[in-house]
């Protein structure tokens, strides 16, 4: 049996709609959340020195953050709005390739034992990020692409 709050809305619906925790809420864990994966992000980068097991704890706590900063955004915009925005046509391919950088890394950790290949998808899970962060910007993809065009030419 679902749990009704005063709007008429079960516990389930509270948790896919971003409107149903006050904004300063919605702030404050968003704030939460992507400081945590910051801070994993660091974390990860600190313990790359680690002689044995370094570049595993890096890909490792460098996923984590990556997954964290990501999900901190859910906060503020909702669940299924943000899965919407993920994979509308101008971000399809960037979330696609996100996505497989984040999973190839944790297999090459975890399943395929080859730091050195965790290594390699933690770089691109950094562009693939960058990318999918800057279609956000109005065009900002634009002056990237004509900024690397012009220093190329």
């Amino acid at each position: 049996m679902a749990s009704v709050n005063s709007g008429g809305q079960n516990l389930h619906g509270e948790v896919l709609d971003s409107s149903s925790l006050s904004f300063g809420t919605r702030v404050k864990w968003f704030a939460i959340c992507f400081v945590f994966g910051i801070a994993c992000s660091i974390l990860g980068t600190a313990l790359l020195f680690i002689p044995a097991a370094g570049k595993k704890l890096f890909a490792v706590f460098y996923t984590l953050g990556n997954i964290a900063a990501l999900a901190s955004t859910c906060f503020l915009m909702g669940p299924l709005k943000q899965l919407k925005k993920m994979f509308a046509p101008t971000r399809l391919i960037a979330t696609i390739v996100m996505l497989l950088c984040l999973i190839g890394t944790l297999c090459a950790v975890f399943w395929w034992h080859k730091n050195g290949l965790a290594i390699i998808f933690c770089v691109l899970q950094f562009f693939a990020m960058t990318w999918y962060s800057i279609s956000y910007i109005p065009f900002a993809r634009d002056a990237v692409i004509k900024c690397f065009t012009g220093c190329l030419n």
